[in-house]
């Protein structure tokens, strides 16, 4: 069997080299990039630095590449610090679920778990925060009243409506046996034609649950809650 010629061969060693440098280009710089975003974040942990920690690890998880294995536990050790309980349990549930007992951190992860019973219980207790320890607010809609008034939508504000069984005319028309058309007066609106709205009652406005708050009167903020009722004096802005 005769061998290929020389320049034949070069050409496709050359072929080769260039199909996997592209390989290499497409995947590297996402593997590189993970290892990079995963350094800085634990950089941050050392340094007790939370808020960057944070970023970075969002930041990777928004990115859609292969998350690390371990990556789980060091994002919920860091919302656990910066005071997001449920969300470190969630990620600490999914760890321990992805892992098992073979994690490099099963020990650390079965501490913290222990740890965050005692804060999602203060949360699971509290009335001043919602299920996942965000601090209510007055809903601004409504300004905690429940209800908004608005202009009814069945008498477009006017306060009556027309009557449906004489037309709005105020008269009934009916033919005799005598085959004579008769008018009579509405009974039902007493010859006026009109009604008093149903819905408004006459008022032209009508009250229903705020739909921003759902009728609660207050909505979630975007601030951790200390489970303490906040005393505001007058002239506190905050």
């Amino acid at each position: 069997m005769k061998s290929l010629p020389t320049h034949f061969r070069l050409v496709l060693f050359c072929l080769l080299c260039i199909i996997s440098s592209n390989s290499f280009a497409q995947s590297g710089p996402n593997l590189g990039q993970t290892d990079r975003w995963m350094k800085g974040a634990m950089a941050a942990l050392e340094r007790k630095d939370y808020q960057t920690a944070n970023s970075i690890f969002r930041n990777l998880i928004d990115s859609g590449l292969p998350l690390p294995d371990e990556m789980p536990y060091y994002f919920s050790e860091t919302l656990y610090e910066l005071g997001q309980y449920d969300n470190s349990a969630n990620f600490l549930n999914k760890y321990l679920e992805l892992t098992g007992f073979k994690g490099e951190n099963y020990q650390g992860a079965k501490e913290l778990q222990e740890k965050l019973k005692v804060h999602l219980a203060e949360i699971q207790s509290c009335q001043l925060c919602d299920r996942r320890g965000y601090r209510y607010e007055v809903c601004f809609t409504c300004e905690g009243s429940k209800q908004i008034e608005q202009v009814c939508n069945y008498c477009k504000s006017k306060g009556i409506v027309g009557c449906s069984r004489c037309g709005a005319s105020g008269l009934i028309k009916k033919v005799n046996v005598f085959n004579i058309v008769e008018f009579f007066e509405c009974e039902r609106c007493a010859g006026k034609g009109r009604l008093t709205c149903p819905e408004c009652e006459g008022s032209g406005k009508s009250v229903s649950d705020c739909k921003t708050c759902l009728g609660s009167g207050k909505i979630t903020s975007d601030q951790i809650c200390d489970h303490k009722d906040h005393i505001h004096t007058e002239g506190d802005t905050h």
